[in-house]
């Protein structure tokens, strides 16, 4: 019913920029919170950031002032700009969403991920 895609994963140097993106598609009415998640390798999921339908974001203190997550309602589309990146940044991204569906029902739902590498 709902998909996510996400985007713009790949190697960087430290202290380098990546723009990851997801893509919501589906049966989708409307998008409530959305989210970034990590997980490095050996590692639990870590929580990235988090952004409301009205754009109020939060972070935990380890991306605080280096990353930005952003979305743009109309293209169902999640953005996440990372700047200063460090090689503990290195993990599989992923994003969730809360999506309202047009039968009026909620439901969470993830993507697949993308790889970020850090590594000179």
């Amino acid at each position: 019913q709902v998909q996510l895609v996400e985007s713009g994963g790949g190697l960087v140097q430290p202290g380098g920029s990546l723009r990851l993106s997801c893509v919501v598609s589906g049966s989708i009415f409307s998008i409530n919170a959305m989210g970034w998640y990590r997980q490095a390798p050996g590692k639990q999921r870590e929580w990235v950031a988090t952004i409301t339908s009205g754009g109020s974001s939060n972070y935990p203190d380890s991306v605080k002032g280096r990353f930005t997550i952003s979305r743009d309602n109309a293209k169902n589309t999640l953005y996440l700009q990372m700047n200063s990146l460090k090689p503990e940044d290195t993990a599989v991204y992923s994003c969730n969403a809360e999506v309202v569906l047009t039968s009026r029902s909620l439901s969470i739902y993830w993507g697949q991920g993308t790889q970020v590498t850090v590594s000179s």
